[in-house]
């Protein structure tokens, strides 16, 4: 090899090794802020979707993590949970509020999503995400495009972004059917 070559690939190594330090160096540095905010998020989203609970107190089960809001007098005003899955562009996370007898939601809040701008990110909206404040679980929830819903389990898919509509009735489905059978009281 000639010197150039050489001196090339020195300086692209130097460069490539200094730049990936600098990175693990800034991240290592910024995780637990970032850490930090996610549970502030977090704990913030308890309480947008169980507006009754002035606090809570985390449950576990069969590797299920639950948050139980508790009101001022220490009785329990339902289940708050983290519901997770695909959507059209990739993972949407969403906080989920359901009632103590596990029949209605108590409120929904979008965590994150990178859903497409001006159409499937308005999951994120507020117009959505009201539709599911005392919205019936049972049988299922559904969807309706292009009219208004008729049953108290039925929500009004977006326009031009019924896919991600469906994901997150998809993702909410799935989740309450575990956490249900994993934590309702008999």
């Amino acid at each position: 090899m000639n010197k150039t070559v050489i001196r090339m690939l020195l300086v692209l190594t130097s460069v490539g090794v200094i730049s990936g330090g600098a990175l693990s160096g800034v991240y290592k540095a910024a995780f637990p802020r970032i850490e930090r905010h996610r549970l502030e998020e977090l704990k913030r989203a308890i309480f947008v979707v169980l507006p009754d609970a002035k606090n809570y107190k985390t449950l576990e089960k069969n590797e299920l993590k639950v948050y139980q809001g508790i009101d001022e007098t220490g009785n329990p005003v339902g289940i708050a949970f983290e519901a997770k899955g695909n959507g059209f562009q990739g993972k949407i996370s969403m906080m989920v509020g359901i009632d103590n007898q596990f029949e209605k939601l108590t409120g929904m809040l979008v965590l994150d999503q990178i859903e497409t701008p001006g159409l499937g990110a308005k999951i994120a909206k507020d117009k959505f995400q009201s539709q599911f404040k005392g919205l019936s679980i049972s049988p299922e929830i559904t969807y309706v495009k292009n009219k208004k819903p008729e049953k108290p389990n039925e929500i009004q898919a977006i326009t031009a972004a019924t896919i991600s509509s469906k994901a997150v009735v998809k993702i909410l489905n799935r989740q309450i059917k575990e956490i249900t059978e994993t934590f309702k009281l008999n």
